[in-house]
């Protein structure tokens, strides 16, 4: 474990010390607040609409969690399909690229300590971002009141999205010693997950089910709703620790060549 946590912590040093976690950290709180605030701006202009039509009956409908929150954190999982490959690709690709590669896999470290500590140093630095977004929680808290329990919901579905896209990162990044061909991979395969359900109401029940299950936005969409499911729980679990599986075995077959 004391190796795992040394891997992190320089993991977290090298993303930091470089102008690339400033520039993704910006841009996320810069886009999360544009989203934000449109969205609040909207649900504003509809209670003034409703208020001056005196469609009292509709106010209820327009609550904070549906209308802000929810969108929200949906958008943030957009923004995390084209950030997160931009902070995970030079996990193993600059490690291959500066030529220091061959000394991390000669060293007493195990595969698993390398792969480990390089997942939790760069998981780390997505915390850090969604951490970063709970000033925007906070505001309703203070001026609102939304449901916490749907707010905490969302929050970790997010949190295992950004998860399981990282897990995918470092997969991609181990493959290539080309850090865009890395970012770009894991950018398609993250797309792919994302849009997966999208043809599923026009094909058969079978299929159509199976690739519902498969989409990363379908098992978020009913965590940001505030339900809690075993089955979005063990989705998550499994793809995030079969990747690691897959980086583990791609980053021990390159030792071996």
């Amino acid at each position: 474990m004391r190796n795992v946590v040394t891997i992190a912590c320089k993991e977290i040093r090298s993303l930091f010390v470089s102008p690339v976690a400033y520039v993704v950290l910006t841009g996320f709180l810069l886009l999360g607040g544009w989203f934000f605030f449109n969205l609040l701006f909207q649900l504003d202009y509809l209670l003034t609409l409703y208020t001056g039509f005196r469609r009292f009956q509709a106010l209820p409908s327009l609550n904070l969690n549906e209308h802000v929150m929810a969108p929200l954190l949906h958008n943030l999982t957009i923004i995390f399909v084209i950030l997160v490959p931009i902070v995970t690709m030079r996990s193993f690709a600059e490690e291959k690229k500066s030529g220091t590669y061959e000394l991390l896999l000669t060293s007493p470290l195990t595969i698993f300590e390398i792969v480990m500590g390089k997942f939790l140093g760069c998981l780390f630095f997505l915390f850090v971002m969604i951490l970063a977004t709970g000033v925007y929680p906070a505001i309703l808290l203070y001026y609102g009141n939304p449901e916490i329990g749907v707010l905490a919901s969302g929050y970790l579905g997010l949190f295992l999205v950004g998860t399981f896209f990282v897990s995918i990162g470092l997969l991609t990044s181990s493959l290539t010693e080309n850090q865009i061909i890395a970012a770009v991979t894991c950018f398609v395969t993250l797309l792919l997950l994302y849009v997966l359900s999208w043809p599923a109401e026009s094909t058969g029940t079978i299929v159509g089910e199976v690739l519902k299950y498969l989409s990363v936005i379908d098992h978020f969409s009913e965590m940001v709703k505030g339900v809690i499911d075993t089955k979005d729980l063990l989705y998550f679990a499994t793809l995030t620790v079969f990747s690691l599986f897959l980086t583990q075995r791609s980053v021990e077959s390159s030792r071996w060549r």
